[in-house]
């Protein structure tokens, strides 16, 4: 069976996009939950995950003696193992708008997950009323995620960004998570997609988990002291 190494649900997006996928599309696995206490050389976690992965990082995926430590090579990786799960669009023109976004994604959107890093369990609308207000960058990231998401829910007419759930939905998921939590302004089509895309089951199961983790990590959270 595949295995899947994590961080915390609650503040692993990384994590997030392979979990979900992988759960989503009904792909059996086994999932390694390494907490993060830190990730310094000398923290369990780096420790654990240097031991495995040659970038000492989450998510990681083996497959017997098969090593996949980045999270669209586990996308592609799954896609390319489990075709029947049709995890890309089938359209040709599709599929390359759905890599293309999520490769955007992958090495984009800087702004907006610095300053609003994923934090599912907490009420951080105050600052991302500040947020908002004082940073531009943002701003100007989630117009971006609005004008994209607006054009593919009606060229492809939803309820997912390519009509069925794919790569891409996972590949968001967290950047949903993260308006969410902040409550950042978007479009009521918008938030409707963001809704659904929280309804999907095998986002729910994240939620729902990290809900239930209970577990305050001082080294991801610089908006609170506790929980």
């Amino acid at each position: 069976m595949l295995q899947l190494y994590i961080g915390n649900k609650n503040y692993s997006s990384w994590s997030m996009r392979a979990w979900v996928l992988l759960r989503q599309a009904g792909i059996p696995f086994e999932e390694k939950l390494i907490r993060f206490d830190g990730f310094d050389s000398q923290s369990e976690f780096k420790r654990t995950m240097t031991a495995i992965s040659p970038t000492g990082t989450v998510p990681l995926l083996r497959d017997g003696d098969i090593s996949v430590w980045d999270s669209l090579a586990i996308a592609e990786y799954a896609a390319e193992q489990f075709p029947d799960k049709q995890l890309w669009p089938q359209d040709k023109a599709a599929r390359a708008s759905a890599r293309s976004i999520c490769a955007e994604m992958h090495g984009g959107f800087t702004a907006l997950r610095s300053a609003c890093p994923m934090n599912i369990e907490a009420d951080l609308a105050e600052v991302g009323r500040i947020v908002w207000r004082d940073n531009a960058a943002v701003r100007k990231n989630v117009e971006r995620l609005c004008s994209m998401w607006s054009h593919l829910l009606a060229q492809h007419g939803g309820p997912m960004l390519f009509d069925q759930f794919s790569i891409a939905d996972a590949y968001y998921a967290p950047v949903c998570s993260r308006l969410k939590t902040y409550q950042l302004p978007v479009p009521g089509e918008i938030a409707a997609y963001i809704e659904r895309v929280h309804q999907l089951p095998g986002v729910k199961a994240w939620i729902d988990a990290a809900l239930a983790e209970q577990d305050f990590v001082a080294v991801d959270e610089p908006y609170r002291a506790e929980r």
